[in-house]
């Protein structure tokens, strides 16, 4: 990989791809034109350090483009961006004013009234205001949906969003959360769509000049490039960024198995000791083994410490003698830091069924599952799926049934192992150099 490629991939999350000034483009086109014809060596390498150059420029002229003047200033106000009131938000001085608006067949007006972006996502508030005389109905706002933004280099989904009616319910202000979009772009569409009443959905798209440096503040980016190692693998968390808008973790699993885990668990955030909100996690497999969790913004300017903390993990806990099956009636086993319940060993008319119970999570291997009964080793045949096990207590297990084709009285379970939420409370402290 070349180092100008290695640089370009630093700044993948904001650049995407970077465009070349128009008067550049103009320039290497000139000088190409004007390479003397040569040996073909002499020409690859003449290129080479033309594409060099335009590579230089590119990285270095980007800074000059107003996209990234949010990277200027370490600014933090903590404010409710998540306010139903663009009004509200601009007069913090975030986002770009767009208000721009198209009406429907039926006289409906749905308005772009701004957008704040970042490297996290972009936050779009609309309005949609019904004809006089006309109400939402009960499932009214649910018939007004917002499918994508595109751009250039931009195709963001949709990733959440909500709103509120006003009281005579002719008014409905909405925000909607979608992947980022590209700080080059320089006009943006919207998509709304709407259900009409024959079953049918019709779009109407709303197009706005996009002004990255209103619409842009600026973020606090951190490497993190810790890991924390746990039963079948490691946690990598790659990074943070922390926005306006919210604070997103990225990184990634190396486990000693092929594919996710069954379990992402809970990893929380603190801000000078304070926990911040989670909004929820998700795994990227188009980045190999990655994932995003999403949190809440910053609670403050003044950052003094920031930490991640492993809560808890997929574990794995390994059997190591067999669990006795001579007396039943809900005996409990406890194995490593969890328990299981043999509740019954019963006799059917084609061998033995037994019933175990476990916590909701803990899941039992099952490809080696089998029971000792007199001389033979009985591999299970059938298993019931999950139900409820009320303990009246606040508690609730999850039961199965395994059934095991033998006429001889079983002794023994026989049991590799079983998965389990695990708590780990492994702490990793960000170095964070932007502190106030």
């Amino acid at each position: 990989m070349t180092t100008i490629e290695e640089r370009l991939l630093e700044h993948k999350q904001s650049l995407n791809i970077v465009q070349a000034p128009s008067e550049l483009e103009a320039r290497l086109r000139n000088a190409l034109e004007h390479v003397p014809n040569k040996k073909r060596n002499v020409n690859r390498a003449m290129i080479w350090v033309v594409s060099l150059a335009a590579g230089l420029l590119l990285v270095v002229g980007t800074y000059q483009y107003p996209a990234f003047a949010y990277y200027g200033n370490k600014l933090f106000n903590k404010i409710e961006l998540t306010s139903l009131s663009f009004s509200e938000v601009a007069e913090q001085g975030y986002g770009q004013t767009v208000n721009k608006s198209t009406t429907l067949d039926d006289g409906t007006v749905i308005s772009i009234n701004g957008v704040i972006a970042d490297d996290n996502a972009l936050s779009l508030y609309y309005t949609v205001d019904r004809q006089a005389g006309s109400v939402f109905d009960e499932n009214g706002s649910m018939r007004y949906s917002v499918d994508k933004i595109q751009g250039f280099l931009t195709d963001s989904m949709l990733r959440s969003g909500g709103g509120n009616h006003s009281k005579d319910e002719t008014h409905f202000e909405g925000v909607d959360k979608f992947d980022p979009v590209s700080p080059f772009a320089r006009t943006l569409t919207v998509t709304f769509s709407v259900w009409l009443d024959n079953g049918k959905r019709a779009f109407y798209p709303i197009q706005f000049k996009y002004e990255a440096n209103k619409a842009m503040k600026n973020i606090i980016k951190e490497d993190i490039s810790k890991s924390v190692p746990v039963d079948q693998g490691t946690v990598h968390y790659d990074s943070i960024t922390a926005s306006p808008t919210s604070t997103i973790v990225r990184g990634h699993y190396e486990m000693d198995y092929e594919g996710f885990p069954r379990f992402m668990g809970k990893t929380n955030l603190y801000v000078n000791g304070s926990e911040v909100k989670s909004w929820g996690s998700r795994g990227l497999a188009e980045k190999g083994m990655g994932f995003e969790l999403e949190f809440d913004v910053f609670p403050t300017d003044k950052i003094e410490n920031v930490e991640l903390v492993l809560e808890n993990f997929p574990g794995y806990q390994k059997v190591e003698e067999p669990i006795s099956l001579a007396s039943p009636s809900d005996l409990s086993f406890k194995i490593g830091n969890e328990k299981v319940w043999i509740r019954s060993v019963i006799k059917t008319d084609t061998g033995y069924d037994i019933v175990i119970a476990r916590n909701q999570f803990t899941l039992l291997e099952t490809d080696n599952l089998s029971i000792q009964a007199g001389d033979s080793v009985v591999p299970v045949s059938t298993i019931s799926v999950s139900r409820p096990w009320d303990l009246k207590n606040g508690n609730i297990m999850w039961e199965q049934t395994y059934s095991f084709n033998t006429m001889e009285e079983p002794k023994w379970l026989l049991l590799d192992g079983f998965n389990y939420i695990k708590t780990y409370d492994k702490t990793i402290s960000i170095p964070v150099n932007n502190k106030k």
